[in-house]
């Protein structure tokens, strides 16, 4: 199978984006780092509001960065689809995030017309030490 060639860089991307939740505080919102033939890199900066007791990052913030690194990798790959939507987000956390920037790495596992598949795997001490792992479906407005 080749591999899906991107319609969007990184700058493309977070353009898209902010046009798509523009009520989002930019500071708060997730970064596109990278964009590549079927992978995105995203981070977001890490905030202390971000922890919950016990001091580790919370689960629904890992949850939420998983399915926004999942969104801009459908929109990397299909372009101005802002209509893509969640169908399907699973997600297994493997150790506590300890405090720091969130980085999250997605894959596209296939890309469909009508559904797109994602691997993302999440962060914050490096990628060896992952704190959760999703997968995330997306359907595509047909």
């Amino acid at each position: 199978m080749a591999e899906p060639v991107p319609r969007l860089d990184a700058a493309g991307v977070n353009a898209l984006l902010a046009r798509a939740f523009p009520d989002a505080q930019p500071e708060a919102f997730p970064t596109v780092t990278r964009v590549a033939p079927g992978r995105v890199s995203v981070v977001s900066r890490y905030r202390p509001g971000l922890l919950r007791p016990g001091g580790v990052i919370s689960g629904p913030t890992l949850m939420s960065l998983a399915d926004t690194c999942a969104y801009a990798l459908v929109l990397a790959h299909v372009g101005d689809q802002l209509m893509a939507v969640t169908s399907q987000l699973n997600i297994s956390f493997l150790r506590g995030a300890q405090p720091g920037d969130l980085h999250a790495e997605g894959e596209l596992l296939r890309l469909g017309r009508r559904l797109a598949v994602c691997d993302v795997r999440l962060w914050t001490e490096g990628p060896d030490r992952l704190a959760a792992q999703a997968n995330v479906t997306y359907a595509l407005p047909g």
